[in-house]
């Protein structure tokens, strides 16, 4: 894999030799695959890996390259700041300055001398490079990536005989997994596993000792995420993940399966509205108060309400009522009407306002009314896929600084659907309030 280039006086990989396995990650796609998914443990070198393998085809071929991480401030802190505390150096160390033509520090962009471009980018704003074909993408952390951002390089690379590597730890069972699964069963991927009982330095010590996992333990480190961490294991609940126990739970009772549309039964909408991002809407039957029906779900960004009118309109339903956070009363500046208005003149209506406060207190209330009601769900495995994998990772924001999770939700591709399902649990909730304190109507009795 190394190749020396004697007239200017380095090496590729630069500054940078591989460890045994990571031969693998930078051999899969030279020998022809054109997908590669690492699924390699905490500290394991995933990324100083990838990173130099990127670097070693953007001097053979000039191309674009994107580095895609889940977040944009993620991959400047990770990538293009971060040193690694072993060598002293940066990531963008591992390019020779020889090759380097222009650096973008604000756009985290470098050109080289041959005119290829290597590129970090946040999925939480991929679209911003869509006009720009690349020929090469890695995908970090993906388990905690927006996966429409897959969805929508994968037919670019098709056109381009690109590649793409996809690098993580497992995050439950949601879009990582899903991946991890496909890619076993498919000749035309390379795919594989490493878990600390993997991976040996050059001198044949473990890069994480067992006397590691013990010390992290018995600081009380959660077991699940050693699990998880150090052993890739899909299993165990995600830590600092709201919704994690409670579906793995709907899978092991089998609450995750096909649910058909009940015809007869009026199908509810729970949204969350999106002003320049996602709106999400969740289908759900109630066929009583312990079987509560999740049949569909949809995701659509930059769109407005006649959109989802339509598409309301196209589906097979018969529905009941629609259920608004508080921020459909709003009333837009152009036309003076409020999105509820422009809503039901659309005819989606019976329309409810659904009280919603953003202060942190409420939003764990609706979460934690989330929580309680997944136990009755019955969710659609294929058309809540999208919905099922934004659940499972929705979690909380984790404090660097600190190392400890804040007590609020972290705003990501996942919130959109997470809101929109504690519009629900909040709609339901007060529903099942109500029919609580309706008066019971009185017997009469015939006189005998």
């Amino acid at each position: 894999m190394t190749t020396t280039t004697a007239e200017k006086n380095f090496t590729i990989p630069h500054r940078f030799s591989p460890r045994k396995y990571q031969l693998n990650m930078m051999g899969a796609i030279p020998s022809g695959y054109k997908r590669y998914v690492g699924i390699w443990h905490r500290r394991a070198g995933k990324d100083k890996t990838a990173f130099n393998f990127v670097v070693s085809q953007a001097i053979q071929k000039k191309a674009v390259y994107y580095y895609f991480f889940p977040t944009y401030r993620q991959g400047r802190k990770v990538l293009w700041e971060g040193i690694d505390p072993r060598t002293g150096l940066k990531y963008t160390d591992h390019i020779p300055l020889t090759l380097i033509a222009k650096k973008n520090d604000s756009e985290m962009k470098i050109e080289l001398v041959n005119g290829s471009l290597i590129q970090v980018v946040g999925t939480d704003n991929w679209d911003s490079v869509m006009g720009t074909p690349p020929l090469g993408c890695v995908f970090s952390e993906y388990s905690l990536q927006d996966p429409r951002a897959w969805d929508y390089i994968r037919p670019i690379l098709r056109e381009n005989d690109g590649w793409a590597i996809f690098i993580y730890t497992p995050r439950g069972r949601n879009h990582g997994y899903t991946l991890f699964k496909m890619a076993v069963k498919s000749a035309d991927w390379y795919v594989e596993k490493l878990t600390v009982n993997d991976t040996r330095r050059d001198d044949g010590t473990a890069v994480i000792t067992d006397a590691d996992i013990d010390k992290d333990r018995s600081e009380g480190m959660d077991e699940d995420l050693i699990q998880q961490e150090y052993y890739c294991s899909f299993e165990g609940a995600v830590v600092g993940a709201y919704f994690s126990k409670q579906l793995q739970q709907s899978r092991k009772d089998g609450r995750i399966t096909r649910v058909p549309y009940v015809p007869g039964i009026p199908v509810d909408t729970y949204w969350d509205l999106g002003m320049d991002d996602s709106t999400t809407i969740w289908f759900i039957q109630s066929l009583h108060t312990k079987e509560i029906r999740v049949i569909d779900f949809i995701e659509d960004s930059g769109e407005g309400i006649a959109h989802y009118a339509k598409i309301l309109k196209e589906k097979p339903y018969v529905y009941g009522e629609h259920f608004f956070p508080h921020d459909v009363e709003v009333r837009e500046l152009g036309t003076g009407k409020s999105r509820k208005e422009v809503a039901e003149n659309y005819g989606i209506k019976p329309l409810t306002t659904i009280e919603r406060p953003r202060d942190s207190e409420a939003v764990n209330a609706g979460i934690e009314a989330g929580r309680n009601f997944l136990s009755r769900c019955y969710f659609d495995d294929q058309k809540c896929q999208r919905g099922l994998e934004a659940l499972e990772s929705y979690h909380k924001e984790y404090d660097e600084e600190n190392k400890v999770f804040r007590n609020r939700p972290m705003h990501d591709w996942s919130s959109h659907a997470a809101d929109a399902f504690r519009t629900f649990a909040m709609g339901f909730k007060e529903r099942l309030r109500i029919q609580k304190t309706k008066p019971k109507p009185k017997k009469h009795w015939m006189a005998a």
